[in-house]
């Protein structure tokens, strides 16, 4: 990936079926093996196996209630997330950055989008999202951008091959939220 200028302005779009290769290969880098290592935000440590596949991204673009937004510089993909229209609030996930390009501001701005976009399209006024807590760098980046740990928690899904394989066996969500204005 060359890496784009910081003055070039990044490109939001809506993702097709024909972006879910990249995605997948997008995602997969920024959380497992050794190219997501070039990165901070790496669950190499915590699991192994793959974080996502075709199926299950093309499975999610097919939902009426998903979107998937894609961030574009200079023509290339930088990063994605998925923004899940829930009735009174809207889910964030499947949020990812390119490992070489991640500390760049691209993630803020993607995530600002995302909130942009939950709050015009669906009129929703809260946004949630959920990380393992074991994450401690991670969870406190999302706090910096007006996130709130509830002390909420929910069981990692251990058996359930499709988010990975756990390496150590004391994982699990905590839940966040943030009032989006």
């Amino acid at each position: 990936m060359n890496t784009p200028s910081r003055t070039t302005r990044p490109v939001f779009r809506a993702a097709t079926v024909a972006d879910v290769p990249a995605l997948v290969r997008l995602v997969h880098s920024a959380y497992r093996g050794e190219s997501s290592r070039a990165g901070w935000t790496t669950e190499a440590d915590l699991l192994d196996g793959r974080r996502t596949d075709v199926e299950s991204v093309t499975a999610e673009l097919e939902k009426p209630e998903n979107h998937m937004i894609l961030m574009e510089v200079d023509g290339e993909l930088v990063a994605c997330c998925q923004v899940e229209h829930r009735g009174e609030y809207a889910y964030f996930g499947m949020f990812a950055v390119h490992p070489t390009l991640q500390n760049g501001g691209f993630g803020k701005a993607l995530l600002a989008e995302a909130e942009r976009f939950a709050r015009e399209t669906w009129d929703v006024r809260e946004m949630r999202m959920t990380v393992i807590s074991v994450r401690e760098e991670l969870l406190a980046w999302y706090v910096r951008r007006g996130y709130s740990r509830t002390g909420e928690t929910a069981p990692f899904p251990y058996g359930d091959e499709s988010f990975g394989l756990p390496t150590r066996d004391d994982l699990e969500f905590e839940i966040l939220v943030k009032k989006l204005g």
